[in-house]
């Protein structure tokens, strides 16, 4: 029988930026900063002393006027009319992250002007993704009088806005997702509506995620509710805190962090400190937070997102908002505690799915060369996939889809996740002739596809990557992809990591999508000791290297399997050549720099 180990994962290629010596010398001295943080900042563009405090320095007012958002002006109107007329207002969320702190912010908001407002989630494993036709029936049933406000979805359902017209529901759309063929014909505020429409100048900030257009709707909604331009004090400090749940929802759905979601999650790490409700302060006691701690946004990757997000993948996203939303402080540890439970099932299933999905590669020899690796099983649960494609994209160094096979129904759902490689979302438009339907992002989406269907979905899904990848200048002719590409800032020794040194590296925080923590190099570099394996079913890597005298401790989560080969390496005093990020682990009062390996290789 085949075992995990007959396919080898994937190798990556390391690109080394330029290195601008005399440029990083003077930013150093006109920055008074190190040498360190002067040639990362060098090596990312920034060669001026001016450019690095503009990049390094911002403040709420650099965000832009919600006016500025189309279609937003229009929705904030309708919204307070509808408010001050008495209706009931519904926000129809998502049951991610991003979706959970969207309909946070607005039903805060709502609330704060005495608003009849309530929210519906739909139930990731019975309803699926976005707006779908039961729920607008039954919404319209309770009350055809109210007005329906999507946030995080609604932007491709236009089926289903068509559906809510037709019965006299009003409806608007606010989301950042890709269009479908054409707009829903309702109200849509979108930070790109003007790129597909043409009739309005386009909104700076086209990367918001879901919840920073929520937030920019509640900002537009305060203005209106406060008969100005000025906001109330309430409604001020309401702002200042949603800011917080906005951050949250941006480091969760890796939306770019630049320009405003660079402000948005720099100003809601703070807002998390202490502007927050009971439920958040309850959720930061199970991730283990100290109170009173600036969090950093892998606070929210590591910490806050996986719990809320393991609420919405395990059926109970309703839960989650409820704990962002409560006031009742017996409640919020009652629910912080079983999402914390959730999670703790979450990574269990987790674990057994990527064991199952590598078991699974390596039992078909034919797809060692496939451009995307497609995976189905029906014992697989479908809240769960999404994260499992992630951890077998980065495994194997190429595009993966994992689906989740309905037996009863004969239906598969699926989520995929394309590692930089592939726009995932196009080349599903592709081959859209084989599946029930789809929707997503370049890197992450979703599909649902006939089981029945599968083989000819999975050649499909291969010719389509496989014509995108010869286009590739990275690719070469045999490669089952272009090779995964880790981009590093600067070469070093490990004597150059200094507390002080590391510690600056965080001003270029927050860090997370398009602007990573800095990636850092050293070459020929010993081992103190045997690498030993950590966590639960040894599946962490622990080591300890040392050069120049300086020893630091290096980690690398779900690579395991790194143990037994960087020995066999370094037996006879070998030496290795390591990529990873530097950072300060505080642990019982006391700090110290550590390594997060990202890869290695043996030293030349």
């Amino acid at each position: 029988m085949a075992t995990t180990t007959d396919v080898p994962p994937a190798t990556k290629r390391w690109l080394f930026a330029a290195h601008d010596g005399p440029a990083a010398a003077r930013l150093s001295r006109e920055l008074r900063c190190s040498p360190l943080l002067a040639q990362v900042l060098s090596s990312r563009g920034v060669l001026t002393a001016e450019d690095a405090r503009r990049f390094l320095d911002n403040t709420l007012n650099d965000l832009e006027d919600p006016s500025a958002m189309p279609g937003l002006d229009e929705a904030a109107d309708r919204i307070v009319a509808a408010v001050r007329g008495g209706r009931r207002v519904t926000i129809y969320g998502d049951y991610d992250v991003d979706g959970v702190t969207a309909t946070s912010i607005l039903w805060h908001c709502l609330r704060l002007a005495d608003a009849n407002v309530d929210y519906y989630i739909p139930s990731r494993l019975e309803e699926g993704y976005g707006l779908n036709a039961d729920a607008i029936r039954k919404l319209h049933e309770e009350d055809p009088d109210r007005l329906v406000v999507t946030v995080d979805c609604g932007v491709s359902a236009v089926e289903e806005v068509a559906l809510a017209a037709s019965l006299g529901l009003e409806m608007i759309v606010t989301d950042h997702h890709r269009f479908a063929d054409r707009l829903p014909d309702c109200l849509v505020v979108h930070p790109r509506r003007g790129d597909v429409l043409g009739d309005e100048p386009p909104y700076p900030g086209g990367d918001l995620c879901g919840a920073g257009v929520a937030f920019k709707l509640a900002w537009g909604l305060c203005k209106r509710l406060a008969d100005g331009d000025r906001v109330s004090p309430p409604m001020k400090e309401f702002l200042i805190a949603a800011v917080g749940l906005a951050g949250m929802g941006t480091v969760a759905d890796c939306v770019p962090l630049r320009a405003e979601n660079r402000v948005i999650v720099t100003h809601g790490l703070k807002a998390l400190k202490g502007r927050v409700g009971v439920g958040m302060e309850a959720l930061k006691t199970v991730a283990q937070i100290e109170p009173g701690a600036i969090l950093s946004s892998e606070n929210i990757s590591f910490g806050l997102a996986p719990r809320i997000n393991a609420a919405g993948r395990l059926g109970q996203a309703r839960l989650a908002v409820e704990l962002l939303t409560t006031d009742d402080e017996k409640r919020a540890s009652q629910l912080a505690a079983y999402v914390d439970g959730l999670n703790d099932q979450r990574k269990t299933v987790e674990r057994r799915i990527l064991k199952q999905a590598k078991e699974q590669v390596a039992e078909h020899p034919e797809w060692a060369d496939a451009p995307v690796l497609v995976l189905a099983h029906e014992d697989w649960h479908p809240g769960v996939i999404g994260i499992v494609a992630s951890r077998v994209a980065e495994h194997f160094g190429r595009p993966a889809v994992l689906i989740a096979v309905d037996a009863h129904s004969g239906v598969g759902q699926g989520s995929g996740r394309a590692m930089g490689l592939l726009d995932l979302h196009a080349a599903l438009a592709g081959v859209s002739e084989h599946l029930i339907g789809y929707g997503g992002h370049a890197a992450a989406a979703g599909l649902r596809v006939e089981a029945a269907k599968l083989e000819e979905f999975r050649e499909a899904l291969c010719c389509e990557a496989a014509g995108h990848f010869a286009k590739s200048a990275d690719w070469s002719e045999g490669e089952a992809a272009p090779a995964v590409e880790l981009s590093v800032d600067a070469e070093i020794s490990l004597g150059d990591l200094t507390h002080k040194a590391v510690r600056e590296l965080d001003r270029l925080g927050p860090f997370g999508q398009q602007n990573e923590r800095p990636i850092l190099c050293a070459t020929g570099v010993a081992l103190a000791g045997e690498p030993r394996p950590m966590g639960k079913g040894e599946q962490h890597f622990s080591a300890r290297f040392e050069q120049g005298g300086r020893p630091l401790r290096g980690i690398a989560f779900g690579r395991g399997d790194w143990v037994k080969e960087m020995a066999d390496a370094v037996k006879g005093g070998g030496r290795v050549d390591i990529v990873f990020a530097a950072q300060i682990n505080a642990f019982r009062g006391h700090e110290n720099v550590e390594l997060s390996v990202l890869d290695w290789r043996p030293a030349a």
